[in-house]
């Protein structure tokens, strides 16, 4: 439960003007002890304000391919397109671009480039399907 800033300023102050020690009262409020002193240290810290929630989203994530370099991936995979996400990626790092590595890398490609059949055919997997959904084992 997450409670405005207005209201963890009046539970700091209930806790410091309250006659019992503060654990017996955040007990009573049903506020774990750590929770009230994450509060109490930030409103120490930076008044009232410290207490208002800050946006739980990061400014920056930590495994994002950076636009420019993503675009010059895209423009390399639209000018070969038959190689696979790691072959592009391997030759985008070969080529000193990035030192970011293959892996990574190919993460990111399997967003921009499709899937292609390499040869995989499937034979066999409905026939084992359906017989599996019968509950009958073929013993041949």
């Amino acid at each position: 439960m997450r409670l405005p800033g207005s209201e963890k300023l009046e539970i700091i102050r209930l806790v410091e003007q309250s006659h019992l020690p503060a654990r017996r009262t955040l007990e009573i409020l049903g506020i774990r002890p750590s929770t009230f002193y994450r509060w109490y240290d930030r409103y120490r810290a930076g008044g009232p304000e410290a207490l208002q929630d800050k946006p739980s989203q990061p400014d920056r994530v930590w495994n994002r391919i950076p636009d420019d370099i993503r675009d010059r991936i895209v423009a390399m995979a639209l000018e070969v397109p038959e190689l696979s996400p790691r072959e592009l990626a391997t030759r985008f790092t070969r080529q000193a671009l990035v030192r970011d590595g293959p892996v990574r890398l190919e993460e990111g490609l399997k967003r921009w480039q499709p899937v292609r059949n390499r040869g995989f055919s499937g034979a066999g997997r409905s026939e084992r399907s359906a017989r599996d959904r019968r509950g009958t084992k073929d013993i041949s």
